[in-house]
Order: structure tokens, then C-alpha cells, then sequence
């Protein structure tokens, strides 16, 4: 049974118990905090941050495919969720159970799409997006958790979003609830500042939300009241809004609902939640692999983190990524293996089944200090140091992914991001690729040349002109090449040198064949030379040699060079 076990489980064996058991029981200590967090920042609530943490952790360490990963809820993942939550609930005031349906339908869209993206072998392609477009979008998020949490920290309503938050910001600080900002204060003290050796053994989240519910209930006592605010149930435990009554138990089922006119505002919501999330994990998983000296399964890593996901939603559960600082506290602490995530999660569903009583008290300042900690720690700062030091085109493409990422939306940023990445790569490739064109009419000793070349060259008297290309030819090129063509215009025969290219494509076929016609236009010569079996397959299909005068094309410079001197010396004569 444990064979099959092993097999079926990537990465899991039982050769480090103790070690992968400490782990789980230290990654979910880390977790409990940050998951009530995330699930009061997302509208969902608390209950539905610790569910998500218990199945996408659960499902994607079984069948994921990074051994010591720790998934559930993420700060990224959480400001998308909390764009879809606010979406969908508000179409449906008078309904929003409707609107709840609606929001975790697309968490299971969002999923299935994670596991599809598997399955089509797409996560190699997404380590291909460039770091400052990582970098831009990560630190965006965490610009905007901040923003989104300011309001909480000091005891106001959380605003809609990023630029509301920022608008409300002044209004806030005239006018902060003394005591939740006081205890907002000492939980951002207590992340920021616990020292190592105590965050060693207690997680500074923990420290921060036990010390903050004891010093509400000391100064208040336990009578909490219910108020309402902007149609939202609030707890108060003097001025100070707290989490209140969560459900405990079992998660509730949730049938999948679709209104057919929103399935393509969903399906787009789902795919952004399930590009984020690949983006996230794997990039959690580089980490892993880092610390722990392993490799692992991208496209296994993905239908992992889907079924993971598709289930939270089924159960009302938070989508989740795999969590970066969660995986470093699994793997210090000795986690190695899927038995750890595993663990984790099951402590976490334990907690869950009895915990109501002790949560009820935690204030959403605390929440909010531990959640601006996560946001200052996903700011790309390593990157903003070094920005001195990088090329202008990537720090422009950095904080306009940032920007966009802040003020529009993630996928935009991201989108935009490649694109202009794609754009910089050309433009660097084309100067590269023009950078290796060589245009010779007199031997000289740069020039690369044999001998007999030479001899052929010098007994021309310039009247010959080789053009040597080098490196793969694409569309960026071509009008390089007539440009660069255009300078010369003392010569007879112009010998196309394609020896060192290994591939062309269409738009560089065409630009050669224009090059060869206008040539021959004007009473030019014109051969090719050396083409390779892929280059010569492309250009004969595109029937750039059927431009060519019989006879003009070699396999050997020589022959080519030979042969354009003998049409010269003929026409001279």
C-alpha cells in the first residue's frame, strides 16, 4: 500500500516523519492568522479563508508536484478574489446568496482552468515571463493590499478598492478609532519587530493576534454587540470591530451556479484567478526548490493546485497559491515531503471544528497590521534597489506593470507587460542579428576570408559585394538588411553569404528576394550561397530561388565568388 502510495504522491516517502510532522504542525500555526486575514480582506470571512487553506492545502500537496510546498490563500490570490466577491455580490443586493454562488463558481472555473493548464503542459511557459513584469505585478499587489488595509488598521470599514482606499486614506487618518488603532499599531510592532528567536518558535501573525484579542478582552470584557454598517453585519467589542461568530464545522456543499449572461464576464475571471495562481505557485515552487535542492513538476504542481482550488469553491473555501512564507517555515522547520502540507492542513480542519470560541474575539486592526506586513513583504524591494543599476526599458516596463496592476487590473499588467517584454526582446534580437551582417567588397585582414576568397575579391576591384549573414534571420531583420544594403552601390554581383544562418522565416525570404529582384533590376548579378537544408527548404518554398538566374546558387563561397568574377571580367572585356 505504501508503494502505491509513494508512486501515486510526488516527492512522498516516510523517511523524514519527524521532521515533515514538526513542519505541518509549524506551518499551520503560521497559517491559522493568515487565513482568518485573508478571508475577512477577501468579504468572504474568516471561515472561508481557513477552508481554503484546508483544501487547496490538502489537495495540492497530494497531488501537486513540489514535495515540501505549503498552498492556501495568498495575498495575490486575495485581492483578485476580493474584486470577484465585491463584483458578483453587488449585481445581486436584494440576493447575495446569488452572488456568493456566483463568486465560488468562478473559483471552481478558475481551477479547472489551473488543471487544464497542466494537463496542455503550460507551465514552462509561464517561468518565460520576464522579471520585471513579475516584479511589477507582485509589487503592485502588495501596494494594493497595503492601500486596501490602511482604513481596518486604524478601525474604519475596508473602502471597495485600491483607489478608493487611497482616496479615503486622509479622512482615515483625521479620524482613527483610538483603541483599534492603538492595538492596529502594536500588531504592525509585533510583525515588523519580534525578534528571530522568538519568531523561531512563535510565528510573529500568532504572537500578534493572541496579544491583540487578550488586550480587547482584558480592556472590554467579552459583551459583544452587533451593529450594522453599509449592509454588513459588524461585531464590536467596545468601538473595536472584531471577527464575531464564524461557523464551525463541516463546510457546506455549494452546487456551482451560472447565469448564462455573465458566463463570459466568469470564465475571464476564471482564467485570471487561475493565471495568477500558476504564476504565484511556481514561482513558491522555484523557492522550494532553492532551499530544499530539489526540482519540481510544474505542469503536476498545476492539477494539484487546480483540484485544489476547484474544491475550495465546491466547499465555499478561499482560492489559493502555493504561499511562499509558509513553504520557508515548512522547510526550516524540517517539512520535506507532501506528509508536512498534508498535516498542515488536517490541523488547520482540526482548529476549524472547535476553534469558534477563541476567533470571535481577534479585532480586524490586528487582521489588518499582520496583512500589511504581507503586503510590504511582497513589494519586489531587492528589485527597487537595484533599479539605479537596470536598463531603462525594464524599470519603464516595471512600474507600468506596477501602475497598471494598482489602478486597472492584474491580467491588463500582465498582458501589457509581455507585450512590451516581447517588443524589447525584438528590438534587442534585430540589433544582434544586424549587428552580424557583414558587407565586404575588398579583402582586408578583418575580413573572414581564405585565400583564394581573398584573391578573388582583390581581383575584382571592389565590383563584388558579399553579403554575410549570420545568426537566425526573423522579421525585425529584413528592413535591416536593405537598409544596411542601401550604402553600398558601387558593384556588380552581390553574393548573399547564408553559411551561418541556421533559420529564416517568411518576412526575411521576402526582404531576400527583394533584395535579389533589385538587384537584377539594375543589371546586378546576384547568387546565394551556403544555405542550409532548413533555410533552403524555407526559401524555396517561399520561391526566393526561383528569383535567382539559373546557376547562381552554390554550396561553396568560392564557387559563387569564382563565378561573379568570371561575369565581371566577361562584361569588362
Amino acid at each position: 500500500m505504501s508503494n502505491i502510495a509513494t508512486r501515486l504522491v510526488h516527492g512522498l516517502h516516510f523517511n523524514n516523519l519527524r521532521g515533515d510532522i514538526y513542519g505541518g504542525l509549524t506551518a499551520a500555526v503560521v497559517a491559522l492568522p493568515l487565513a482568518l486575514a485573508f478571508g475577512v480582506s477577501s468579504g468572504a470571512g474568516p471561515v472561508a479563508g481557513l477552508y481554503g487553506a484546508i483544501l487547496v492545502g490538502m489537495f495540492a500537496a497530494v497531488f501537486g508536484g513540489t514535495p515540501a510546498q505549503i498552498s492556501g490563500p495568498t495575498g495575490p490570490m486575495t485581492v483578485v478574489m476580493a474584486a470577484i466577491f465585491t463584483q458578483y455580490t453587488g449585481m445581486y443586493p436584494d440576493d447575495p446568496g446569488k452572488g456568493v454562488a456566483l463568486a465560488f463558481t468562478v473559483v471552481v472555473m478558475g481551477g479547472f482552468f489551473q488543471v487544464l493548464f497542466g494537463v496542455l503542459k503550460i507551465g514552462k511557459y509561464i517561468n518565460l515571463v520576464p522579471h520585471p513584469v513579475i516584479s511589477g505585478f507582485m509589487s503592485g499587489i502588495g501596494v494594493i493590499i497595503i492601500l486596501l488595509q490602511v482604513g481596518p488598521l486604524l478601525g474604519h470599514m475596508a473602502s471597495g478598492g485600491p483607489v478608493a482606499s487611497a482616496q479615503a486614506i486622509p479622512g482615515v487618518l483625521a479620524d482613527p478609532v483610538t483603541a483599534a488603532a492603538l492595538l492596529g499599531l502594536v500588531s504592525l510592532a509585533i510583525v515588523y519587530l519580534l525578534p528571530n528567536r522568538i519568531n523561531h518558535i512563535l510565528p510573529a501573525p500568532l504572537v500578534a493576534v493572541i496579544t491583540g484579542s487578550l488586550a480587547l478582552y482584558l480592556f472590554f470584557g467579552g459583551d459583544v454587540t452587533v451593529d450594522e454598517v453599509d449592509g454588513k453585519t459588524v461585531y464590536l467589542l467596545g468601538q473595536v470591530t472584531i471577527l464575531g461568530d464564524i461557523p464551525i464545522g463541516l463546510p457546506e456543499f455549494r452546487l456551482p451556479t451560472i447565469e448564462l449572461p455573465l458566463l463570459v464576464d466568469m470564465l475571464k475571471s476564471g482564467v485570471t484567478l487561475a493565471m495568477l495562481g500558476a504564476i504565484d505557485t511556481l514561482l513558491t515552487s522555484l523557492v522550494a526548490d532553492n532551499i530544499t535542492r530539489t526540482h519540481h513538476e510544474s505542469d503536476r504542481e498545476l492539477i494539484g493546485q487546480g483540484i485544489g482550488n476547484a474544491m475550495a469553491g465546491l466547499f465555499g473555501g478561499l482560492p489559493g497559491a502555493g504561499a511562499t512564507m509558509r513553504t520557508v517555515v515548512n522547510v526550516r522547520a524540517g517539512g520535506r515531503t507532501p506528509i508536512s502540507g498534508a498535516l498542515h492542513a488536517s490541523v488547520l480542519f482540526a482548529i476549524v471544528l472547535g476553534a469558534g470560541g477563541f476567533v470571535k474575539y481577534i479585532p480586524h486592526a490586528v487582521l489588518a497590521g499582520i496583512l500589511i506586513k504581507v503586503g510590504t513583504d511582497i513589494v519586489d524591494w531587492d528589485y527597487l534597489r537595484r533599479l539605479r543599476h537596470m536598463p531603462r526599458t525594464s524599470s519603464v516596463m516595471m512600474f507600468t506593470v506596477l501602475g497598471i496592476t494598482v489602478f486597472i487590473d492584474l491580467i491588463t499588467a500582465v498582458a501589457v507587460g509581455m507585450i512590451m517584454a516581447s517588443l524589447v526582446f525584438l528590438n534587442r534580437m534585430t540589433e544582434l542579428q544586424l549587428e552580424s551582417i557583414t558587407a565586404i567588397t575588398d579583402p582586408h585582414e578583418e575580413a573572414p576570408l581564405t585565400d583564394k576568397e581573398a584573391e578573388v575579391m582583390k581581383a575584382a576591384g571592389g565590383r563584388i559585394l558579399l553579403f554575410h549573414l549570420g545568426g537566425p534571420m526573423s522579421f525585425g531583420a529584413a528592413k535591416g538588411m536593405a537598409r544596411r544594403l542601401a550604402d553600398y552601390d558601387e558593384y556588380d554581383a552581390l553574393v548573399i553569404d547564408l553559411s551561418d544562418v541556421p533559420q529564416v522565416d517568411s518576412t526575411s525570404c521576402r526582404a531576400m528576394e527583394d533584395i535579389i529582384r533589385e538587384a537584377q533590376d539594375v543589371g546586378r548579378q546576384a547568387f546565394i550561397v551556403g544555405a542550409q537544408r532548413p533555410v533552403a527548404d524555407m526559401l524555396d518554398a517561399q520561391g526566393v530561388f526561383k528569383k535567382l538566374v539559373e546557376g547562381h546558387r552554390y554550396g561553396r563561397r568560392i564557387d559563387a565568388l569564382q563565378h561573379a568574377l568570371r561575369l565581371i571580367q566577361e562584361k569588362t572585356a
